[in-house]
Order: C-alpha cells, then sequence, then structure tokens
C-alpha cells in the first residue's frame, strides 16, 4: 500500500527464503512489543496459533517458571542474548514452525552487539524465515548493521516488521498457487460467439446495449438468464404476465437511467393483473419525471427470498485490459467494499481464488439452513464472462447485478452492457494471453490415425503425468541429458504453464473412448527479444516410428516463422541419432559441439 512497505517487502523476498507453511512464532523481551505485534496480525485479518506441544515442553527446560508457553513467547525484559539465542534454536528445529518474528528491545545497560552476536550464531548455517524488530533508538544501530550485513532483515517498529512478514507469507502462498494444477471443465463452455457478433456490432460508440440485446449475448456465452418479456403498453403488460404466471417483477426499460430503483423504475412481486397495470403507470410517471428516454418495460419472474445475492461486473482498464470483478450483490453491492478483481484469461482455479478472495465467499457454504452455492456453476460464470471479454475488446464495461442464488443454482436477474468502439482486436487488448485456439489442428499419422496437434492447456498436467509413465529411461535422459526420476510439481507448472506471448509448447493427442491420451510434445522457448528461441521435442516411446515427432516438430516450427522468429536451434547428445537424423530432413545445419550437437534453423 506504501512506497516503504513496497521496499521491505523487496528487502525480505531478497534476503530471506520462502516459509514452507503458515505456523508462525512470536519472540519478545516484555509484553507490551508482544502485545503490538498480536494487535497488528488481528487488524491484518491474521491471528496467531497455539505453540505445538513439542516446543512449549523443550521452553519448560529453558525457561523459568515464571514465563508463559505461549504464543508470543514473552521472555524477561533483562533477558540475557544466551535466552534468547536458545528460545530461537528451539523455534527455528521446531517442524511445525515456519518462520520466527523477534521483537526485542535490548536492556538499557546492555550492548546491542552482543545480541545480534547470539542471533546470528543461532542462525548460522541455516536456511530459515527470521524476522527482527530491535527497538531502542540510535543505540541499537551497530546491532542493525551486524544483522542486515548478515542478511537478516531488521525493523524499528512491530508494525513494520509484522506487515512484512505477512507479505513473505503471501508471496510463498503465491508461488505455490502457481504449481497447482487446475481442474479441468466438467462442462462444455458451448458458446455461439456468432449470435454476439451480430447484436454486439447494432450499438453506437458510447451506447448501452438495450436489455433484451444483453440479456441475449449472455445466453450466447450460456449464462443462465431469467425469462423476460417487453411490454410498450400497460395492456401489453398485463398480458404479458398472464403469460409468464405470477409473482413478477417489473423494470423501465431505458438507457437514460442506470440505478433505476432509485429512479422509481423497478417494481417488485407483482402478484395480480391490476398490481401490473398499476406497476406499470407508476414506472411510466417517474420515467417521465426523470425526462428519461423510454423504452417500455420488462417482465420477468420475480424469485422471492433468493438464498444468496452475487454480483459480477469488468471493465476495461486503459493499462491492465478488462478487469473481472466478484462480490456481494444486490443494491448495496456498489458501496461494499467486499470485492475481488482479477484479469481474464481466467480457468476453474483462477475463478476458485477469485471467489475465495472475498468475505461473501464463506457465506456461499451455507449459513443459516440456507444451502451452499453451487460452487463449480459460478466459476463457469467466471470462465464464460472471462471470455465474453477476451473475445470482444468493444465491451467497455458489463455489470450482471444481481445473480440470484435459490436452492443452490444462480441466474442473471439484471444487466447492463456498455460498447466503446475501438481498433484494437483480440487478443491484443489483454495483458495476459489467452489460449491460443487458433493454432488447434487435425492432422494423420502414418498409420492413417488422426491426431489433434493443440497449444498445452494448465489443465494438461495429469496427461503430462501420464505421459511421463510410458517413457523409457533412455528417452528422458535424451531430453534432459541426466536421468529423471519423477515429475515434480514445479516442473509439472513449468510444463504446462505456458506464456503464450514467448513461448510455443505443442501437445500431440489422440482420443480413446472420450479420453484425451498424449503421444507427444514439443515446444519452441522463445528468448525476450522474440527473435529466438530453443527447441525440444519428446514422443512416448509406444509411438516412435509414426511421424509424430516430425509433424508437432514442423508445426511449432511453421508457428515461430508466423510469429518472426530469426532462428531456432536445439541441442541433442551426440548418440541420439533419431533426432539428429530427424533434423537434417527438416533442413536444421547440424555442427557438433564437444559431447552435444546443435541442430540450427534460420528463417
Amino acid at each position: 500500500n506504501t512506497i516503504q512497505e513496497l521496499f521491505d517487502c523487496a528487502e525480505l523476498t531478497a534476503k530471506q527464503p520462502r516459509p514452507m507453511g503458515t505456523g508462525l512464532a512470536v519472540i519478545t523481551n516484555g509484553s507490551s512489543p508482544g502485545v503490538m505485534v498480536t494487535d497488528e496480525l488481528y487488524r491484518s485479518g491474521q491471528a496467531l496459533a497455539p505453540l505445538p506441544e513439542q516446543v512449549s515442553a523443550e521452553l519448560d527446560k529453558i525457561l523459568p517458571a515464571s514465563r508463559g508457553r505461549t504464543n508470543p513467547v514473552c521472555l524477561a525484559e533483562d533477558a540475557a542474548p544466551q535466552s534468547v539465542r536458545d528460545v530461537l534454536d528451539v523455534c527455528v528445529r521446531a517442524t511445525e514452525i515456519h518462520g520466527v518474528l523477534m521483537a526485542l528491545a535490548p536492556p538499557p545497560l546492555s550492548d546491542p552487539a552482543d545480541l545480534a552476536e547470539a542471533l546470528l550464531a543461532a542462525l548460522s548455517g541455516r536456511s530459515f524465515p527470521v524476522i527482527i524488530c530491535l527497538m531502542g533508538g540510535a543505540r541499537i544501530a551497530g546491532a542493525m548493521a551486524m544483522l542486515n550485513q548478515a542478511g537478516i532483515p531488521t525493523y524499528e517498529t512491530p508494525e513494520r516488521a509484522v506487515k512484512a512478514c505477512l507479505c513473505l507469507r503471501e508471496y510463498a502462498r503465491n508461488r505455490a498457487a502457481l504449481t497447482q494444477i487446475p481442474p479441468r471443465m466438467t462442462r462444455h463452455l458451448g458458446i455461439n460467439r456468432e449470435i454476439a457478433v451480430d447484436l454486439l456490432g447494432k450499438p453506437k460508440d458510447g451506447e448501452v446495449m438495450p436489455d433484451p440485446d444483453c440479456r441475449a449475448v449472455l445466453t450466447a456465452y450460456g449464462m443462465k438468464v431469467l425469462p423476460s418479456a417487453l411490454a410498450e403498453t400497460a395492456k401489453e403488460a398485463v398480458e404479458k404476465a398472464r403469460e409468464m404466471g405470477f409473482p413478477l417483477a417489473m423494470k423501465l426499460l431505458s438507457p437514460d437511467i442506470t440505478h433505476k430503483i432509485e429512479a422509481g423504475g423497478v417494481k417488485l412481486g407483482l402478484r395480480s393483473e391490476d398490481e401490473v397495470r398499476e406497476a406499470f403507470g407508476q414506472i411510466m410517471s417517474s420515467a417521465a419525471a426523470s425526462q428519461a428516454a423510454k423504452g417500455g418495460v420488462l417482465i420477468q419472474p420475480f424469485m422471492d427470498q433468493p438464498d444468496y445475492e452475487i454480483s459480477l461486473s469488468s471493465r476495461q482498464d486503459p493499462v491492465f485490459g478488462p478487469v473481472i470483478g466478484f462480490g456481494p450483490g444486490g443494491i448495496f453491492s456498489e458501496i461494499s467494499r467486499d470485492r475481488a478483481l482479477g484479469l481474464p484469461p481466467m480457468n476453474r482455479l483462477l475463478a476458485s481464488h477469485l471467489i475465495e478472495a472475498t468475505h461473501v465467499s464463506e457465506v456461499l457454504k451455507g449459513v443459516r439452513n440456507r444451502p451452499p452455492a453451487d460452487v463449480e456453476q459460478l466459476q463457469d460464470l467466471i470462465i464464460r464472462l472471462s471470455q465474453l471479454m477476451i473475445d470482444f475488446p468493444e465491451i467497455q464495461e458489463l455489470d450482471m447485478n444481481p445473480v440470484l442464488i435459490k436452492d443452490t443454482k444462480a441466474v442473471l436477474a439484471g444487466a447492463r452492457l456498455r460498447v466503446a468502439r475501438t481498433h484494437i482486436r483480440s487478443p491484443h487488448h489483454l495483458v495476459i494471453s489467452p489460449y491460443p485456439a487458433e493454432y488447434e489442428k487435425t492432422v494423420t499419422a502414418k498409420d492413417g490415425s488422426p491426431i489433434l496437434l493443440r497449444p498445452v492447456r494448465p489443465e494438461d498436467a495429469p496427461m503430462f503425468q501420464e505421459f511421463y509413465k510410458v517413457l523409457s529411461s533412455k528417452s528422458l535422459y535424451y531430453r534432459f541429458f541426466t536421468p529423471i526420476r519423477e515429475l515434480k510439481p514445479d516442473m509439472l507448472a513449468r510444463f504446462t504453464q505456458i506464456d503464450y506471448d514467448r513461448e510455443i509448447a505443442l501437445v500431440a493427442i489422440a482420443e480413446e473412448a472420450g479420453v484425451e491420451k498424449m503421444l507427444g510434445v514439443a515446444r519452441i522457448m522463445g528468448d525476450p527479444d522474440a527473435t529466438t528461441g530453443e527447441f525440444a521435442v519428446m514422443v512416448g516411446d509406444p509411438w516412435h516410428g509414426k511421424g509424430i515427432g516430425g509433424k508437432i516438430l514442423r508445426y511449432c516450427l511453421d508457428i515461430a516463422r508466423d510469429r518472426k522468429f530469426k532462428t531456432v536451434e536445439g541441442y541433442v547428445l551426440a548418440e541420439n541419432s533419431g533426432m539428429i537424423n530427424l533434423g537434417k530432413k527438416m533442413g536444421f545445419n547440424v555442427t557438433r559441439d564437444g559431447s552435444e550437437v546443435v541442430l540450427k534453423q534460420t528463417f
């Protein structure tokens, strides 16, 4: 939030290892620093966990009986440096503790350098996250310098130390999230882009799309919308109401009024034809008083007492492109600060993180005998909204509020879409490149079987794991130049979470009984200049000799040529004669470099 926090966080991530969990121990000499640390954690929405029993038992051996075994661990104000070191040593050795925050004020007649030396001795040769707050003004400057030179960040106040600690924890959590495998979609999106193209081409620059057209666009992208009917007269409203059945909601159709409730343009819970006539007259009178353009009214079923209300939205940001928002819905959504933002493209994992970043996510799990919301359906809604914003840069803003949830299922009750004409074409309005579906194509293997070549997706991680099970130790050695026993999570994430701007990564897929099976993979890792790249290719042992490696590598090269790469090269072990021969057939220049052979192709 501040420049100071930015530099504190940068120093900490540069000097300290990432914590392997959330277990935090706080060590202080005196109760006041401990209270300050606990209060700052509470203000940040965090809490200290009790010390593990084993740690308490260890502290019993070194602390006087007058000192508690709680977290924070409060030493005496005049605790000797050796006592501080002993307590730190216990916490660092405990497997349940993943980081230590120390808030210490050296006693007035002591030498702070002695305390610094004791701390350095306790941490010597250990890679463990430790954050130290030293309080005492100018007299502690030398001790702080000693700790800083040893790579241990120090802070002058407990509040700064706590914020830096939480930053390190958040950084570790974000890094861990990068290795998570997004679950596969259990439902196909099934969008109809052609309908949306036609409808979005109608509004003028800056215009709000008519409500029926907006609903048609959302329906075309597979979002469930409450059925509705347009009525321009009271008689027509009664006829539509009779057909639809009661109870009903009636809303003014006007591009001039954004907040229709405040303008008297919404009537809810209409249960008779007389109420429909009266509501129509009142809405038209309110519109006339506001001097707003009138397009009639929209009639739709009234969902009485929904279990939950949420809102989904998106805005075009001049820097980040479309930004997706998720939060509570209803008339208070705009003043609620409980809102999470994310950037497309969205997959199920990112949609899940977006939902979980809000307080309303706890409510959606079910409260007061209300059933929990169908979270997978909400994730689908976010993914569909993400795809809509990817496909149409001209959508300047889109508000879907409220999204009503009843008996676990969500349905859109209202939406507002504004169009702004732009010369930018998809996907160039995005800061994160989406999955390049245009690179999907089907080829034929030597035995005549069809093979799908497509870009790698993050959800392909389980398929990669199965693929590596069929690779021989020889194939793995030829690919990685070293024996590989298992595909670790960080390596799996690197292979499946692709930066589509800089990397070309394709898989060869065969479908057996409706299940995709990975036959091979090829990739070109582009350098930052986007003109040179290094290729790699691998085919599963059961499918050698079917021409798969050549087809997938050639397609990678075709894409690299289209992207204006100038040079692509690869490094092959000298004994890998199959790859060397393939390179020669494909026109690579072959040179020897010690135990390796360099295959190079210039476009």
